[in-house]
């Protein structure tokens, strides 16, 4: 005869057990395992080949850069301005023998052998680069790619010539005269000025 009084199997409360596997560690992170290893930083790639496409906007450079200099000695006289928008442009043709802002320009001869060696490697050094920046970054690497051109067009001259062919001429008058540049030291400036805009600006953003 049952119990009366005794608890009945029908009234026993049932236990569910999660039998579903356990993750080994949360992802907001625990004791052993914080937040910052569980965030995995993003892989940069580089140019590799796609540097291809920088090397030809180098090579565009030159060759206008080259281009325009045939013209300026085929169709200038030196050291005789023609007036392009008065009075702020004129074509001069002149000759560099140093570098920029005819710095070292009185040398003897040996500044010669010396700024190409420093363009060669320089130029060495940029198409190397250029494989190993980043993809993402374009500013950077089409500021890369100017300045390549413009140090290529330059020692061109150098190696040629024994000095730089000058021929833009931006002044104000008789009052102010900026000193007499080329297509090559224009990709050099740009190209430098996009260099830093990238370092400043754009950098930090894509964790490079």
């Amino acid at each position: 005869m049952p119990n009366s009084t005794g608890p009945s199997e029908n009234n026993q409360p049932r236990v569910e057990v999660d039998h579903s596997p356990k993750p080994a560690h949360a992802t907001t992170g625990s004791s052993t395992t914080p937040r910052s290893r569980l965030t995995k930083t993003p892989k940069v790639i580089a140019n590799g080949r796609r540097a291809f496409m920088w090397y030809l906007l180098a090579l565009v450079v030159v060759v206008i850069d080259q281009w325009t200099k045939w013209l300026a000695e085929t169709k200038l006289t030196f050291h005789e301005p023609v007036p392009v928008i008065e009075p702020f442009l004129n074509w001069t043709l002149a000759y560099n023998y140093g570098a920029a802002f005819s710095f070292l320009a009185d040398a003897g001869g040996w500044q010669k052998w010396f700024f190409s060696g420093l363009a060669l490697v320089m130029s060495l050094f940029l198409i190397i680069y250029l494989i190993k920046a980043p993809r993402k970054a374009t500013l950077l690497s089409f500021g890369l790619a100017l300045v390549l051109g413009g140090a290529v067009g330059n020692l061109i001259d150098r190696l040629l010539h024994g000095h730089v062919i000058d021929f833009i001429h931006v002044h104000n008058a008789d009052v102010w005269h900026y000193p007499i540049f080329n297509i090559a030291d224009m990709g050099i400036s740009i190209g430098v000025a996009l260099i830093v805009i990238d370092m400043l600006f754009l950098e930090k953003k894509r964790g490079t």
